[in-house]
């Protein structure tokens, strides 16, 4: 079989090589079908469970946010106007600065009470805000569920809004709405910083590997193309196939390490025989050669490698489900078209010149 793929890449290699970019590019456009900033707790565990029966009571006849309020630290001379601007924000609904417990505050003796006429119980002191360290707690009940991503915004515009305030020191605001939001922000930050870092090393170590830095620049590449494919391809099936809107900011993430780390070894091991080929066959005959002989061994780990992370989807997890077909659907395409035909054209119709600045022909 991997002959007959080989003859068909040998007859018209920049063709094979631009329909397959073509495909793959196309089916990157799926990513703007992708939200990954985050995914409400109540929506992480699929199917019925007791925790999102409750949440659902509790929102039909309280605050959606009552069982888990915000909290915001603010300096104790500024409780006033901190309580004031948490409690005009729209994703509030009610807002109050903790006090002293009851009861702890110095009760009138009886005698104090029959001097003044008094024949009744003391009546209780208005408690007093609770200053502790010089800073008082402003506990807000937010309108939507306390880790829902309308909560989290609610929280980003309390911080912006409270830092544009006049007072004497830091605000921090808290709470599991503002854990969750830390959370999605840092993973974020995380792509941004991650992902480059991991291209970057590949790209060192194929260039040591194979003694070329035009070869690995184009594996990188179609490395990158393949990634972005799986992932539009697994957005569209997100949303329109499992009903999934949101997705976990840590999927792309943990998806982009999985397929990288096992497409660079399909790389390697079909590359690195293609360099053995060559200084014998040539460069053309001898990626021909390194398809054949390291297609069905790619193929198998590739099958294998996919039915071991499909299963995972069984986990009622939605984090797990949409690594699972990432994973899965991104092995299969960087085995079946990446490692079988684009990248064996593309080395087909550049010729020796792959191996700049090297000259192995």
């Amino acid at each position: 079989m991997w002959t007959r793929v080989g003859a068909v890449v040998a007859r018209r290699p920049r063709l094979v090589w631009v329909a397959t970019t073509v495909v793959l590019l196309a089916l990157c456009g799926g990513l703007l079908q992708l939200r990954a900033d985050g995914v409400a707790q109540e929506d992480v565990l699929l199917g019925d469970s007791d925790a999102r029966q409750a949440q659902a009571l509790l929102s039909e006849h309280f605050d959606a946010g009552a069982g888990a309020p915000a909290q915001i630290l603010a300096p104790a001379g500024d409780a006033e106007a901190v309580l004031a601007a948490v409690a005009e924000d729209p994703g509030v609904a009610e807002a109050e600065v903790t006090a002293d417990a009851p009861g702890t505050a110095a009760v009138p003796p009886p005698s104090a009470l029959e001097a003044e006429g008094g024949t009744g119980a003391a009546s209780a002191p208005e408690p007093q805000p609770r200053v502790v360290d010089g800073r008082v707690l402003v506990s807000a009940t937010l309108a939507d569920p306390g880790e829902s991503l309308a909560a989290q915004q609610t929280v980003a515009r309390l911080r912006d809004r409270l830092a544009d305030l006049p007072t004497s020191g830091e605000i921090l605001v808290g709470g599991p709405a503002a854990q969750a939001l830390d959370t999605n922000v840092t993973t974020q930050r995380d792509l941004r910083v991650v992902i480059p870092l991991i291209l970057a090393m590949l790209l060192v170590i194929l260039a040591v590997l194979l003694r070329s830095l035009l070869a690995p620049v184009l594996l990188v590449a179609a490395t990158v193309v393949s990634f972005g494919a799986a992932l539009g391809v697994s957005a569209l099936v997100f949303r329109h196939v499992f009903g999934f809107e949101d997705a976990d900011p840590t999927v792309p993430l943990y998806g982009f390490v999985f397929l990288v780390a096992l497409g660079i070894d399909y790389t390697i091991f079909l590359m690195t025989r293609a360099r053995e080929e060559t200084p014998r066959h040539g460069t053309r005959a001898g990626v021909l050669r390194a398809l054949t002989v390291t297609g069905g061994v790619i193929t198998s780990a590739g099958v294998v490698l996919a039915a071991t992370f499909a299963a995972l989807a069984v986990i009622p997890l939605m984090f797990m489900v949409q690594l699972a077909f990432i994973v899965a659907f991104g092995v299969l395409l960087d085995t079946l078209i990446v490692r079988s035909l684009l990248i064996p054209a593309l080395v087909r119709d550049i010729g020796p010149k792959v191996w700049w600045p090297a000259k192995v022909d």
